[in-house]
């Protein structure tokens, strides 16, 4: 007996040693070292890439792990193991974990740059990244659409990630539902820092897109909680939710130009996150909500001034038998408990009701189906400044039942709703910077109990509801700063977004063959200083980091550049200041202009105190290129053939080539055509820019040649004003032809001789979808 118990007992020892021994850490230092490691794996396994840059990558990660054991790649170092040049990652199998890589200086060569399947048939489940970064890895050209993580199958995690910079068409994230293998996903996308994304200057931005219009009706149960998103402005939308029963909880929106959005899909639970702006900037939203059954609790909004569709709370209309593409009707909706501090029109309802539009769209795009069975109770709202509309109704709110709504409006009146908005005098208990609670709620107000209210167990720092009558996102005033904002919580933990300021160095130029060399070699920031003098300039200044170049006097720089070449080429991260400066050319070559192509960043453009002549085109803007801000102040513009061009974008998808086009106090002379041109072509009522403002400028003789007799070109942009302006001896038939159904106005301006000003109040467009 002895014998064989002695015999199991060896047994047992010789099979857990061979589970340890099959259980090992293999450096790999090439791809090929690692695709044979990746095939050899087994359970349990570490796959640790070697420090340094692996460029041209393509990493299949195949394998089957298990819960207790996956198989793992992770950087020798967090933090210096990088993945540049045309790389990117997919997963395939379960249980597989990547960690400690830095995504930069490159692009994806598909449409992923971290996918979780290799194919249709190769899908990931229960795998995770982490602790990685992605900065910057932008396609070549702006239209070149891709995400920089795309979700399949089921129980896969993003966290502790940084992800930033993206400037090209695409969400950053997206969960997609194609497939059985992919609902009821329940995902979770969480501690992780969205740093910035720029505007990107129309559609296709997202920083987070759950499913798709066409998955609308498919459960994902994707669970988005605990991360920053900062800065996040590349569209209206942050997070677009298109799928039912996810979940949105404790995030922090940080002065991001957009919103969390239920564009489609149905039950989303939208609890315990901050919305925090600024004050004064009007693109800071909150939450919008579109279809059924979604719950907003415990949300805090702070110093948010958005209207519309970026109000702290939009509340849409939808159009009568929707398609899954477009606009359904809210329904059976609770916003409950939530606070709102020093925001502008804290509640809208009606949003987006276009019925004054029905001239010139088809009846299936009318949006007149306003909410029905919604509940807001038991809020808070404060502000520091009474105002006119606690509620908003661009089409009435005879569908929602308001109820123990405490509000301090200053003493300022305002629409009661039948008592379910009761105004009350409040104090402010300043918990942090940026979280200011309300106190002073009247003993003789009690939280509302609606049906499933009991449900709403905790408010927005975790403390219980329970046998608690209190009124808006916080139990009690015995609170401990949350630290929203320290960054060392969400993100790579081996990665500081934080960027050193230095001082800006000045570099003297007296020559011209210099000018070139002082900016290759200057730093982002610096300064070109130009002395006196005459600059007669043979080839393209290069601009692709942030730079100012100013006159010390009247510096002129004399271009005699080849037709069609610019003065200064203003390529990706190029942010040009032009301070002082007279610029001349030779009647063929241009001012300034972007690539033709691969523009696979950002420029920028600010012209100051400066004379501009004898070009072909002031500023000429390429297809695909981009820039947040372009402004002219303070400049004259005379003799040329094309003034400022920004009308290449004519997909009709809604895209344009800038977010903010200033021009102010300014003197254009003899400028033949294109004076302005600025355009955004295709109907879509949730891109809401461009922004043009004409203001202060003389105009005169100039659109001699313009063929549809029409000065100001802007056809789409949105929000233009057009003010203080004199226009004379113009041989066109209109300055201008406003939008009047959008942001479109003019005042105080001077013709003479020089056509009219017209506001059209719906403007033909194509449908973009």
């Amino acid at each position: 007996m002895k014998k064989i118990l002695s015999i199991i007992c060896l047994f047992f020892l010789f099979s857990a040693c061979n589970e340890t021994k099959s259980i090992s850490t293999i450096k790999v230092s090439t791809i090929e070292e690692l695709n044979k490691a990746i095939n050899e794996s087994t359970p349990g396994d570490n796959i640790v890439l070697a420090n340094g840059i692996w460029k041209d990558v393509e990493i299949k990660f195949t394998g089957k792990g298990t819960k207790d054991n996956p198989i793992t790649i992770k950087a020798e170092t967090e933090g210096k193991v990088f993945i540049e040049g045309v790389s990117n990652l997919a997963f395939g199998g379960e249980y597989l974990e990547v960690s400690g890589l830095h995504f930069r200086n490159g692009y994806s060569p598909s449409e992923n740059v971290i996918a979780f399947r290799i194919d249709e048939n190769t899908i990931a489940n229960n795998c995770k990244v982490t602790n990685c970064v992605i900065v910057d890895f932008n396609k070549l050209q702006r239209d070149d659409d891709d995400l920089w993580v795309q979700f399949y199958g089921r129980y896969n995690e993003l966290s502790n990630c940084y992800l930033a910079g993206k400037t090209n068409g695409g969400p950053t994230v997206r969960v997609d539902l194609k497939g059985v293998q992919s609902i009821k996903n329940y995902h979770k996308i969480i501690n992780n820092h969205f740093g910035p994304r720029p505007r990107k200057g129309g559609a296709r931005g997202e920083t987070i897109q759950l499913g798709s219009s066409f998955t609308s009706m498919s459960p994902s149960n994707t669970t988005i909680a605990n991360n920053l998103f900062e800065e996040c402005n590349g569209e209206v939308e942050i997070i677009s939710s298109k799928t039912n029963f996810n979940e949105i909880r404790n995030n922090v929106f940080y002065k991001s130009e957009g919103s969390v959005v239920t564009r489609h899909g149905n039950y989303v639970t939208i609890d315990g996150n901050y919305f925090i702006g600024d004050g004064v900037n009007e693109q800071y939203g909150g939450i919008r909500i579109i279809n059924t059954g979604h719950w907003v609790t415990n949300n805090y909004f702070f110093n948010l001034k958005g209207k519309s569709f970026r109000s702290p709370l939009a509340v849409m209309n939808g159009i009568p038998k929707s398609p899954l593409n477009r606009y359904n009707q809210v329904t059976d909706v609770v916003v409950a408990y939530n606070t709102y501090v020093n925001c502008s029109a804290p509640w809208q309802f009606g949003v987006g009701q276009n019925i004054a539009q029905a001239d010139v769209l088809p009846k299936s795009e009318i949006r007149s189906a306003r909410a029905i069975r919604t509940t807001v109770a038991n809020n808070v709202v404060y502000n520091e400044k009474g105002l006119e509309h606690i509620v908003i109704e661009n089409d009435k709110a005879d569908g929602v039942t308001f109820k123990n709504n405490i509000v301090d409006n200053q003493g300022v009146n305002f629409k009661d709703f039948d008592g379910g908005i009761i105004p009350a005098s409040l104090e402010l208990k300043k918990i942090a910077d940026n979280i200011l609670i309300p106190t002073g709620v009247p003993n003789d107000v009690e939280a509302y109990h609606g049906f499933d209210f009991n449900t709403i167990e905790r408010d927005l720092f975790g403390n219980s509801r329970k046998d608690s009558k209190t009124i808006g996102a916080v139990v009690g005033v015995d609170v401990v700063d949350p630290a929203i904002l320290d960054t060392s919580k969400y993100g790579a933990s081996w990665f500081s977004s934080e960027i050193e300021t230095t001082a800006p160095v000045t570099h003297t130029v007296t020559k011209a063959e210099e000018l070139q060399t002082k900016i290759a070699a200057a730093n982002n920031g610096d300064i070109i200083a130009v002395a006196d003098g005459v600059y007669e300039i043979s080839k393209s200044l290069v601009i692709n980091k942030t730079l100012t170049i100013q006159s010390e006097g009247t510096a002129q720089l004399v271009f005699s550049g080849a037709s069609d070449t610019p003065l200064f080429s203003l390529q990706p991260k190029g942010k040009l200041t032009v301070h002082k400066m007279i610029l001349k050319g030779n009647a063929s070559n241009y001012a300034f202009a972007s690539l033709k192509e691969n523009m696979s960043n950002h420029f920028g453009l600010e012209v100051i105190d400066s004379e501009i002549s004898n070009f072909n085109y002031v500023l000429r803007v390429y297809k695909q290129s981009y820039s947040e801000e372009i402004t002219f102040k303070n400049t004259s513009i005379a003799d040329c053939e094309n003034g400022i061009e920004l009308s290449e974008e004519t997909n009709d998808r809604g895209d344009y080539n800038t977010e903010y086009l200033t021009i102010d106090n300014c003197d254009f002379n003899n400028v033949k055509q294109n004076v302005v041109d600025y355009y955004r072509g295709g109907y879509d009522e949730s891109t809401i820019g461009g922004n043009l403002l004409v203001s202060n400028n003389t105009f005169t003789n100039c659109g001699a040649k313009e063929k549809n007799k029409r000065l100001l070109n802007h056809n789409g942009i949105v929000n233009v004003n057009i003010t203080k302006n004199t226009f004379k001896n113009n041989p066109v038939e209109f300055v201008s032809i406003l939008w009047g159904a959008k942001n479109n106005v003019e005042s105080d301006n001077t013709l003479v001789n020089s056509g009219q000003i017209k506001t059209e109040e719906n403007l033909v467009m194509t449908l973009m979808y």
